[in-house]
């Protein structure tokens, strides 16, 4: 397997977002890679039928507000953890449906990093749509954490799909 330095990860703002993020700087210090943190807004139509909105705002002013909120999980990461802050690092927001938008931006990366919420006893063994999505669709390896609690180890679940044929 061919390797080219870098480290996808999927960012939301959700607490499973934020340890997915903090997995991904381990790993990338570790491969000695970089970051790319990825957050992927819903289309301004999904929130509309949700809440009833009669403006919508613009895609170009929810990437942005998904960049600012995301860049600032990633800031609050790297305050926490200063040995964290070589990892070369960006941050990429955009408006689409979240697997896809992760699937292609996982493109020729070493491995894309998700979180999983898990809520509930039995949603959290299932994976969600998109982790689900990424799995079945990426062309590199997906990593899925679940969130931690303060002072718990970041645990890492192997995720395999095969491909039917």
């Amino acid at each position: 397997m061919t390797t080219t330095g870098t480290v996808v990860v999927g960012a939301d703002g959700s607490p499973a977002s934020r340890t997915a993020i903090e997995f991904a700087l381990h790993d990338a210090a570790r491969r000695g890679a970089r970051v790319r943190v990825v957050a992927a807004a819903q289309p301004p139509e999904f929130a509309m039928g949700l809440y009833g909105m009669t403006a919508i705002p613009s895609p170009q002013t929810i990437a942005e507000h998904a960049h600012k909120s995301i860049r600032q999980e990633v800031d609050g990461i790297l305050r926490a953890r200063p040995d964290l802050t070589a990892v070369p690092l960006t941050v990429e927001a955009t408006v689409g449906a979240p697997g896809r938008v992760l699937v292609d931006a996982a493109e020729g990366a070493d491995v894309l990093v998700l979180g999983h919420r898990g809520r509930g006893r039995v949603a959290s063994a299932v994976l969600g749509s998109v982790g689900l999505h990424c799995i079945l669709h990426a062309t590199c390896p997906v990593t899925i954490v679940r969130p931690t609690k303060v002072g718990e180890a970041i645990t890492v679940e192997p995720a395999v799909a095969t491909q039917g044929g």
